[in-house]
């Protein structure tokens, strides 16, 4: 059930309109940018989507409309962690998961457990849906390192955690999870900047920002390394790593608003605490887009 998970997943931000309000017509458009662009998946209210400042009625509405405007086309996953275990198993109990195919966990944030609590709290979850789920370490976020061996013990013991999203940035670690993961166990990357050689490494697929804007030839250079053309995914990667770099400078999901809104797909509009990218690194952006 995981080899859906394989290749582009993009982590889709959520548009706004100039009142802040969800803005439908520029999703719409956003996901139609996505499946023409060759992604593989969506995910749903990850980080990228500014979840955190989503009231649950705006969540369940955006999943409806996405699965709508989908209609199958490609899967889904939808975004369902935190640093409360028992709130997110009230979650996984009550939303409405019709049309989606798996969730993407994040490690719990602030609180900092221990490497027992990370197990328990996903062997907790995991117990309370079918759904596959995909964990999620990204230790510069959340203040806690998800080990090798937590997220190998994980994959050995729980069938329905049938992948993990890496974003330690530490190869090694990465590279032990490779060695000694199951055979249907997928590692995907969660840093576009290192998806092409991670992918040179073994990794599967990657969950993507860039991928919102460019999903094409981030699809082709995921595509080429899965087929072993190492040198056709480094031309595409090379291309567009000074683009990668740029969209992250002033935060994530600031970046690559800007860029999707100077591509007339959504407007350059963040619910605070985050605040639009400046207008140095906006024309930064802008002349690097026309450069390619």
């Amino acid at each position: 059930m995981s080899l859906k998970f394989r290749g582009l997943g993009v982590a889709m931000v959520t548009p706004f309109d100039e009142r802040g309000n969800i803005d439908f017509g520029s999703l719409s458009n956003l996901v139609e940018h996505l499946i023409t662009g060759n992604a593989s998946y969506i995910v749903l209210l990850g980080t990228t989507a500014e979840s955190v400042v989503l009231s649950e009625i705006e969540k369940d509405e955006l999943v409806r409309f996405v699965v709508k405007q989908v209609k199958g086309r490609l899967p889904l996953v939808m975004g369902v962690g935190g640093n409360n275990t028992s709130a997110i198993k009230d979650t996984l109990k009550t939303f409405d998961f019709s049309g989606i195919d798996g969730i993407l966990s994040v490690t719990p944030y602030y609180n900092k457990p221990t490497q027992k609590g990370l197990e328990l709290h996903y062997k907790a979850i995991a117990a309370q849906t079918d759904l596959p789920i995909i964990l999620y370490n990204v230790p510069g976020r959340t203040g806690v390192n998800m080990t090798a061996e937590t997220t190998l013990k994980l994959a050995s013991e729980v069938l329905n955690i049938v992948a993990v999203k890496e974003a330690s940035g530490n190869i090694n670690q990465q590279s032990y999870i490779l060695r000694d993961r199951p055979e249907d166990f997928l590692v995907l990357s969660g840093d576009d900047g290192l998806a092409m050689p991670q992918m040179a490494m073994g990794f599967d697929g990657v969950i993507s920002v860039v991928g919102n804007a460019f999903p094409k030839p981030f699809s082709e250079m995921i595509d080429y390394a899965q087929q072993g053309k190492l040198q056709e995914a480094q031309e595409i990667h090379l291309k567009l790593i000074e683009i990668i770099d740029n969209l992250f400078v002033e935060g994530n999901p600031a970046g690559v608003k800007a860029v999707l809104s100077m591509m007339g797909i959504v407007k350059n509009v963040l619910r605070l605490p985050l605040a639009p990218i400046s207008d140095r690194t906006f024309a930064k952006l802008e002349q690097l887009i026309k450069d390619i």
